[in-house]
Order: C-alpha cells, then sequence, then structure tokens
C-alpha cells in the first residue's frame, strides 16, 4: 500500500490524542510556573562606587589615588588577597558570600570580596603631556567592552582612553571588573565635546587617526610621528561623521578573512599592538 493510500486505525489516533494531551499540558504548566525574578542588588549610594572581584579589589587596594571607604570580604577571599588586615586602608567587615549576593546581585561574579569607594578625580587632556599613545572612544557604550578595551590600553602602554562623558559608561563596578584592575592603572578622561578633545590632542602633537573600515589606507601606513591617538567608534555605527572629518586621517585594519569586522575592544587590541610596535621602531 502506497502512503498515499495508508490510514490511520483508531488506535493509532488514541495514542495521537494520548500525546498531543500530555504536551499540551506540559506547555500549560511550563506557562503557569512562577519565574524566580533575577536580584538586581542594592543600589549603591551616590558618593561611592562598589568595586568587586579579586583583581579588580586588590588593584584599587593599592591606587593611591583611591579614597577606600569599606571592604567586605569573605574569610577565604582574604587569605587569597595575601593582605595584611592591620594594613588596609579602609574598615573591614568579615562576612557571608550570600550577603554579597544580597548587595550586588545574582549576576555579579564578586569571588567573595567587595571594596566600596569614592569615585575617582577627573582626569583631563591637559595631563597627558608626557603621554605618546592615546585610545579615543567615539560613544562606545558597553561597559564590558569599555572596560576590556582599558585592559588593552594598559598592556601596550597607552596612558589614557578619552570617551564622551555622554553615551560613554560612567565609573562602575561592571566596568572596572571587565578591566580587571586596568581603570586603577590608566586615566579614563570624559570631555564634553569630541571633536574639540581631537582637536585639542592635534595642538598636543599627537597625530589622530580614525579606524574606519573605508579609511584608504591600512593602519601601519598611516602611522607617523611620535604621538599616536587612535580613535574608534561604536560598533554597528562605527565612527561619527562629524569624528570623521576632525581626525587627521581614516585608516582601515586589513582583514584578509570571510569576517570582515571586528568586536570595538579586539579592533582596539589590534590597532594598539600595531601603533606600539611603531613607536618602538
Amino acid at each position: 500500500m502506497s502512503d498515499k493510500t495508508k490510514t490511520h486505525t483508531p488506535k493509532d489516533s488514541h495514542y495521537a490524542r494520548l500525546r498531543r494531551a500530555h504536551r499540551d499540558q506540559n506547555v500549560a504548566g511550563e506557562a503557569a510556573r512562577p519565574v524566580k525574578p533575577a536580584n538586581p542588588g542594592r543600589p549603591a549610594p551616590p558618593d561611592r562606587v562598589r568595586l568587586y572581584g579579586l583583581h579588580t579589589v586588590q588593584a584599587a587596594l593599592g591606587n593611591a589615588r583611591r579614597r577606600h571607604l569599606q571592604l567586605y570580604a569573605t574569610r577565604n577571599a582574604l587569605n587569597r588577597l595575601e593582605i595584611d588586615e592591620a594594613a588596609l586602608p579602609c574598615p573591614l567587615e568579615i562576612v557571608e558570600p550570600r550577603f554579597l549576593d544580597q548587595e550586588l546581585g545574582s549576576d555579579a561574579v564578586h569571588q567573595g570580596i567587595l571594596l566600596e569607594v569614592a569615585p575617582l578625580e577627573p582626569s583631563r587632556l591637559a595631563d597627558l603631556a608626557e603621554s605618546d599613545l592615546v585610545l579615543v572612544l567615539d560613544q562606545v557604550t558597553d561597559p564590558h567592552n569599555v572596560g576590556a578595551i582599558l585592559r588593552s590600553a594598559v598592556a601596550f602602554g597607552a596612558s589614557a582612553v578619552i570617551t564622551t562623558s555622554r553615551h560613554s559608561p560612567q565609573e562602575s563596578g561592571v566596568l572596572a571588573k571587565s578591566a580587571s584592575g586596568a581603570l586603577e592603572l590608566i586615566q579614563y578622561v570624559q570631555v564634553t565635546n569630541l571633536a574639540d578633545a581631537l582637536i585639542e590632542l592635534a595642538q598636543q602633537g599627537y597625530r589622530t587617526i580614525g579606524l574606519d573600515s573605508a579609511g584608504e589606507n591600512e593602519l601601519e601606513i598611516s602611522l607617523d610621528g611620535r604621538r599616536l591617538a587612535l580613535v574608534l567608534g561604536s560598533e554597528g555605527k562605527g565612527l561619527r561623521q562629524k569624528t570623521r572629518e576632525t581626525v587627521d586621517v581614516l585608516a582601515r585594519l586589513e582583514v584578509p578573512g570571510a569576517i570582515r569586522s571586528l568586536n570595538v575592544s579586539n579592533a582596539a587590541a589590534v590597532s594598539l599592538y600595531a601603533a606600539r610596535r611603531y613607536l618602538r621602531s
């Protein structure tokens, strides 16, 4: 008998109905089951920043520019830091992990430690007098990406990451954790007008290079002078038109593979590597 003429027996129909009823019951049960809401944690007071994670807290404790307010730690985390309790720059309270979960929320990978600090004093472009390499971000908004960029900037010897005061992440626990201590080791400069800041950098002797897939030359060919400011735009939109018009040159990262673009934090690391090699030559 062909498939077209095959018929279903009453027994087949009976089992099909049972399977369908069982499936519908499971779907209804899933929909009715209450979803446990995520714990967002308690907001930090406006006059302080909450830093968490071993590397982040250790770097902050060693930063003389920081004003340290309160340290919360499990006994295990404190032992891993290998810090003399008597030498701590702020009061210490030994807590249980659940206390940190409640304070920071379920998404925070705190590793058993939380440090409350005052925000860092703002850095200015005028503070970059001795620097040969800086990174400029044109409205890169994701704190995870900016944190990763801060880490790469420190690794390749850049002295500052410059962003806009709007449409850029402020100092926070998420930013600091993503930077894994780098926020304490580099100047994080926020400016009101990026085009004006690029002009000021040019007046200080920086060659401002905008990274853009439509750049006429490869980045390596565009490197010139002894002071470099690499400018990267947000993912998706890239550099804004005003920024493109203000930089000295637009350059591209040559990407020969099937994927023609990089995440902004990866592009920052590659361009910083190329710039540092040029400056050492």
